[in-house]
């Protein structure tokens, strides 16, 4: 990135500096969104395709399925910018609590 110009007293650079970012804004929108779709399209042919097993197919969907969700986190709910800070650790650590939930379970189930 530049130099912040957002708040350089100049109504006419600010307004271009807005106008940068939202274009670049929304270009990482269409990316990830392009991206989210061939994603979505590789799970399905794994799915539908016969030459996959079961313990291929699911790891990958499960794989997909996280990288699908880390894309909506930062590009769809911005939480790449700045000032997101403690809804992204209180997301995180929600995510860790679960996975030690899950581990719990499935370590008390299997023994």
């Amino acid at each position: 990135m530049g130099t912040n110009h957002s708040n350089s007293g100049n109504p006419k650079l600010d307004l271009e500096y807005r106008k940068k970012k939202n274009a670049e804004d929304m270009r990482m929108q269409l990316v990830s969104f392009c991206l989210m779709i061939f994603l979505t399209l590789i799970a399905f042919y794994a799915v539908w395709n016969d030459n996959f097993s079961g313990w291929f197919i699911v790891p990958v969907i499960i794989l997909l399925a996280v990288v699908q969700v880390i894309f909506q986190l930062y590009y769809f709910m911005h939480m790449n910018h700045k000032g997101h800070e403690a809804p992204t650790l209180f997301l995180y650590s929600g995510v860790l609590v679960a996975l030690l939930t899950i581990l719990a379970f499935v370590t008390i189930v299997w023994l």
